[in-house]
């Protein structure tokens, strides 16, 4: 991966962005499968988780629940590895163009949108939850 496409350093560009955190000091962030266009996931992140993810070029988080920084698949080993961030046109959402690592989701599927607002499920799990996150 270009070093530019995960800081922003584009030799074409005016300014680099300026992210909008919003009160609570988090901006969204939507996980998108860089080959498939499928969105994996939707979860929150700091100044110092998007610093750590244009550091390294692997997906960090803010767990609202934990209240910690969290690198993605640090546990399970499904890691997305950042191809390319994006700010949407208010600089108050990221997308994280990934290559994502074994499934996104916690509950074994390969994507967080795996069912419909009826309860069915679209997709099937790519791996056993019980097994990843053993105690």
């Amino acid at each position: 991966m270009p070093d530019d496409a995960v800081t922003g350093s584009e030799s074409n560009h005016d300014a680099e962005i300026e992210i909008t955190f919003n009160s609570d000091g988090l901006v969204p962030a939507i996980a998108q499968d860089v080959d498939s266009g499928e969105v994996l996931m939707l979860a929150y992140v700091s100044p110092m988780a998007l610093e750590r993810t244009r550091e390294t070029g692997h997906a960090h988080y803010y767990s609202r629940s934990r209240e910690e920084l969290w690198k993605k698949g640090e546990t399970s080993g499904h890691i997305q590895r950042i191809r390319e961030i994006r700010a949407d046109c208010d600089a108050d959402t990221i997308l994280y163009l990934v290559e994502q690592t074994g499934g996104a989701c916690h509950t074994g599927h390969q994507s967080c949108f795996y069912r419909t607002l009826d309860g069915t499920e679209v997709t099937e799990r790519v791996f056993d939850p019980e097994t990843v996150y053993e105690s």
